[in-house]
C-alpha cells in the first residue's frame, strides 16, 4: 500500500460537526444504558437508569431534528469526485437510513412507554405527554418494535463507522476529514 498524503477536503461547518458528534456520543451511551438496564432486577437503580435513556432518547430526537433542520441549512460538502457512483448512492441511502432510524428508535420508546403507562418526564421536570392511552398488549408489542430498531440502528451504526475507517485507511480520500475540525497548522518559528 502507497503511503499518500490525504487530500485537502471542504469540511462539515462546525454546528454539523458539533451536532455529529453529540449525537454518537448520545446513542453509544443510551445503547449501553439500555442493554444495562434490561439485564436489571426491579431495582431504584433500574428505574433510575431508564429514566436517564429516555433523556437521552428524547434529546437523540430533538438533535436528530435539529441537524435535519440544520442540513436544509447548511447542505453536506460533496463527496470525492474520485469515489463510485455505487458507494454515494450507498452513502446516501446510509445516511437517510441512519437519520430514520435516529428518529424512530426515540419514537418507538415514547410510543412504548405511552401505552404501558410510563409517562416520560424529561430530566424530571417537564412532563412530555403520553401518545397513547395505556394498552399492555400494545405496549408489549411496541417494545418488540423498538428492540427491532434498535438492532437495526447499532448495525448501521457499525456500518456507518467501518466505512469511515474504510474511506480514512484503505481510499485515503479525504471522506472521515469532513467531519473532523481542522487542525491549526503552526509555523516554525
Amino acid at each position: 500500500m502507497r503511503n499518500r498524503v490525504q487530500p485537502e477536503v471542504e469540511r462539515y461547518g462546525a454546528p454539523a460537526q458539533l451536532l455529529h458528534w453529540l449525537t454518537a456520543l448520545l446513542v453509544l451511551g443510551v445503547f449501553a444504558v439500555g442493554f444495562y438496564m434490561v439485564g436489571l432486577n426491579v431495582s431504584p437503580l433500574r428505574l433510575r437508569l431508564f429514566s436517564y435513556h429516555k433523556w437521552i432518547g428524547v434529546t437523540v430526537f430533538a438533535l436528530a431534528l435539529l441537524r435535519l433542520a440544520w442540513r436544509l441549512v447548511a447542505p453536506p460538502p460533496a463527496l470525492p469526485a474520485t469515489m463510485p457512483a455505487w458507494e454515494r448512492q450507498a452513502a446516501a441511502i446510509g445516511h437517510r437510513l441512519l437519520y430514520l432510524l435516529v428518529l424512530a428508535v426515540p419514537l418507538s420508546g415514547w410510543l412504548m412507554s405511552s401505552a404501558k403507562g410510563f409517562q416520560t418526564v424529561y430530566l424530571g421536570v417537564l412532563p412530555i405527554p403520553d401518545a397513547l392511552a395505556k394498552n399492555p398488549p400494545l405496549g408489549a408489542a411496541l417494545e418488540a418494535v423498538h428492540w427491532g430498531l434498535n438492532k437495526m440502528l447499532l448495525a448501521m451504526v457499525c456500518v456507518h463507522i467501518a466505512a469511515a475507517l474504510k474511506h480514512q485507511f484503505i481510499d485515503r480520500d479525504g471522506v472521515l476529514l469532513r467531519m473532523l475540525p481542522r487542525r491549526q497548522r503552526t509555523g516554525s518559528a
